[in-house]
């Protein structure tokens, strides 16, 4: 094993950048995010940042300044920025059945920011993509500006990070917690990864780019399902609020599909 292997191996228990960093670069890519993506506003926008909100409120680890956003994409996507913003695809609110299915596409979301998971992969980028030099700056006191422009360098080939599968799977543990502890029943979760497998035989395009930065469906129907097996369903599960938005969105013009990402 090289150096640099042996480095990158291990430095999931360094995370290079700092929390007031790590918000810098997700404020910085959320520029760039919102220059580029189509948006829905009115009750669908004002919807999903309420549920987020809620969700947010019981997260755990840093106080993130959360955001939400709603894409106006049909493919059933969602991704978090470092630091907090997090998007949800127009798709997802039209193919999800119940209110609790999109609070586990969201609370999965904020789970990837409260545990850090996009520092600990931009920690690993600096190392493999040969940002040695700036470890000792980083590790020391100095190192915020050159830990931010290393970060954007290392997302500069995509706002999608691509998270591992143990970082899936944490996500998913920790956001059906998140989820039981704001009161919506974490079994919303692994209903719309039911969604997601069936879609994916239905209609693979619409899933395309999910699947291009996430395990496969039917991998985590089974650690999900596995997982809550011991959890009792109850919990909110819908509201007149989530059938007002997906009224509001049949009326508009249908939507573009997302253009997949490069590299």
């Amino acid at each position: 094993m090289t150096l640099t292997a042996a480095i990158v191996s291990t430095v999931a228990a360094i995370t290079l950048i700092s929390t007031a960093d790590e918000i810098k670069l997700g404020r910085e890519a959320q520029k760039q995010v919102r220059a580029s993506t189509p948006q829905v506003g009115g009750v669908a926008a004002s919807y999903v940042s309420s549920l987020g909100r809620q969700l947010a409120a019981r997260a755990p680890g840093p106080r993130y300044p959360y955001g939400f956003s709603v894409a106006n994409y049909r493919d059933l996507n969602a991704f978090a920025l470092p630091g907090g913003p997090i998007w949800v695809n127009r798709g997802v609110l039209q193919a999800a059945r119940s209110e609790a299915q999109v609070a586990g596409v969201i609370a999965h979301e904020i789970a990837h920011v409260a545990r850090r998971h996009a520092a600990q992969q931009i920690s690993k980028g600096m190392i493999a993509n040969g940002f040695l030099g700036l470890l000792g700056a980083v590790l020391g006191n100095s190192g915020g500006a050159r830990t931010a422009q290393a970060g954007a360098q290392v997302l500069a080939g995509g706002y999608m990070m691509k998270f591992s599968r143990d970082d899936e799977r944490d996500a998913d543990r920790v956001g059906a917690d998140i989820m039981r502890r704001a009161g919506w029943d974490p079994h919303g979760m692994l209903e719309f990864m039911q969604i997601l497998r069936d879609q994916q035989g239905r209609d693979p395009g619409s899933v395309e780019v999910f699947l291009s930065s996430h395990p496969s469906p039917a991998e985590r129907v089974a650690q999900l399902r596995a997982q809550l097996a011991r959890v009792r369903s109850g919990g909110r599960r819908d509201s007149a609020s989530f059938r007002t938005v997906k009224g509001a969105l049949a009326k508009l013009p249908p939507a573009p599909r997302m253009r997949r990402e490069k590299g």
